[in-house]
C-alpha cells in the first residue's frame, strides 16, 4: 500500500470567525486575514515546500480557503467533502444571539453532536462525509494539501484518531494552522512538530 501524506490546512481569519458566528455568507477573508496569511507565506517563501512538496492541493469550495490557498502559491481543485457545517437557519448569525433567542435548542447542538436544530447539517453528517474522504485519501495513497476550515480539521483528528465524537470540542484549531497526517497500513498518524522543506514524510 501506497503511504498517504495529508496536510490540512486551516484558512485565515473572516469576519465570521472574529465574531464568533455559524458560517454565514462566502466573503472570503477578513482584511486582517488576508494580511496574516500574505505576510506568513511571503515570510516564509518554501512554505509550500513544508505543506508538502509536489503533492495535490484541494479546497473547501469556500472563498476563505481558496484565498489561503492562493497567498501560498497552491492551485487547488474544488472538493465538497471539505466544506463548511451547514448551520441551517442559524447561518451567519452568532453563538450570542442564538443564546438568548433559542437557549434549549442551542444546549441540544452542544451536547449531541447528532442533532441539527438549526434545520442544517449536524456535526455527526460533517463527521461522516469527511471520515469518507479521509478513508478515499487512506486507500489512494500519495501527497494531498487540503486547506479547509477549523470544524473540518477538528473532525478529522477525531475521525483519524478514533475518538467519541464529543471530544471534537476539545479540539482547537487556529486560523492558519496546519495539521499533518500520515497513513500507512491500516492506521492514520498525527504528526506533531515542525515540518521542514524536505522532510521524508
Amino acid at each position: 500500500m501506497t503511504a498517504t501524506s495529508l496536510r490540512l490546512v486551516a484558512h485565515g481569519h473572516t469576519a465570521a470567525l472574529r465574531r464568533a458566528r455559524f458560517g454565514g455568507p462566502d466573503g472570503g477573508l477578513d482584511e486582517g486575514g488576508l494580511r496574516a496569511t500574505l505576510a506568513q507565506a511571503h515570510a516564509d517563501p518554501d512554505r509550500r515546500g513544508h505543506l508538502g512538496e509536489g503533492g495535490a492541493c484541494v479546497s473547501s469550495p469556500a472563498t476563505a480557503a481558496r484565498q489561503t490557498a492562493a497567498a501560498f502559491g497552491l492551485l487547488p481543485t474544488i472538493e465538497t467533502a471539505l466544506a463548511d457545517c451547514d448551520y441551517g437557519d442559524w447561518s451567519g448569525r452568532s453563538f450570542e444571539e442564538i443564546a438568548v433567542e433559542q437557549p434549549q435548542a442551542l444546549h441540544t447542538w452542544m451536547s449531541a453532536p447528532e442533532s441539527a436544530p438549526h434545520g442544517g447539517e449536524s456535526v455527526a453528517a460533517v463527521r461522516d462525509r469527511v471520515g469518507s474522504w479521509l478513508d478515499e485519501q487512506h486507500r489512494a495513497g500519495g501527497r494531498v494539501i487540503a486547506v479547509t476550515h477549523p470544524l473540518v480539521i477538528r473532525v478529522a483528528v477525531v475521525h483519524v484518531l478514533d475518538l467519541p465524537l464529543a471530544t471534537y470540542r476539545q479540539v482547537d484549531v487556529e486560523p492558519l494552522a496546519i495539521v499533518r497526517l500520515t497513513g500507512r497500513g491500516a492506521r492514520w498518524q498525527l504528526r506533531l512538530g515542525a515540518p521542514q522543506a524536505h522532510s521524508p514524510a
